[in-house]
């Protein structure tokens, strides 16, 4: 699919559905991208592998159900979230997937999403994580960033992975960012001006591909 997003504005997607990893247009001028040429793309590497992090949910843990090493008691993954990023992960490694640089938000969740996964030693960025008033706070300079930073082309034969949260899509991404499920990929060819969006990927569909 080449739907050309600049980087200031993207249009479009094309993503995989839950059953059989059917590719679905959800716009007229949307076009198909088969499976195994994703595949294909993602073993060669040089995109930018956008994810939203795994499942959470809204309440912050009691201490005695908070992980070991949650000490500020910030959101965590649920069982859901877990799993998911640990098969996601495997998944990416099974594929034979090259991961290069990993940039995350320093929340907690995120960071326990890159960790389970085994995506490789993470890069907390400050502009991927909460705006000074807190997730709903995501200001334009960090949208900025983030529409900036996925246009970078990763080193020869890498893809690079970035892990952020809703309100930092959806501001930097107004077209799509809102729609991306908690655990979701948006896997994009940047060209260091703009990005084509090529992909969509849920969580749970990753261990399905090959």
């Amino acid at each position: 699919m080449e739907l050309r997003t600049r980087a200031r504005r993207c249009v479009g997607y094309v993503g995989l559905s839950v059953l059989g990893l059917v590719f679905a247009a959800p716009t007229a001028s949307a076009q198909v991208v088969p499976t195994e040429q994703l595949v294909a793309l993602l073993r060669q590497g040089g995109l930018v592998l956008i994810v939203r992090h795994a499942s959470s949910p809204q309440e912050t843990p009691s201490k005695a159900a908070a992980n070991a090493d949650n000490v500020t008691l910030e959101r965590q993954l649920d069982e859901a979230g877990r799993s998911g990023a640990i098969a996601m992960g495997r998944a990416l490694r099974a594929l034979m997937v090259p991961i290069g640089e990993v940039l995350t938000s320093p929340a907690y969740r995120a960071m326990e999403t890159v960790r389970l996964g085994q995506f490789g030693t993470p890069a907390p960025v400050a502009e991927l994580g909460e705006g000074p008033q807190g997730m709903q706070g995501v200001t334009e300079a960090q949208a900025a960033w983030l529409r900036a930073r996925v246009t970078q082309k990763p080193k020869a034969g890498n893809n690079t992975i970035v892990v952020t949260h809703n309100p930092n899509l959806a501001r930097a991404f107004p077209e799509w960012g809102p729609t991306v499920a908690q655990g979701e990929t948006v896997i994009a060819r940047p060209d260091g001006a703009s990005i084509v969006v090529i992909g969509r990927i849920k969580i749970e569909d990753w261990p399905r591909l090959h």
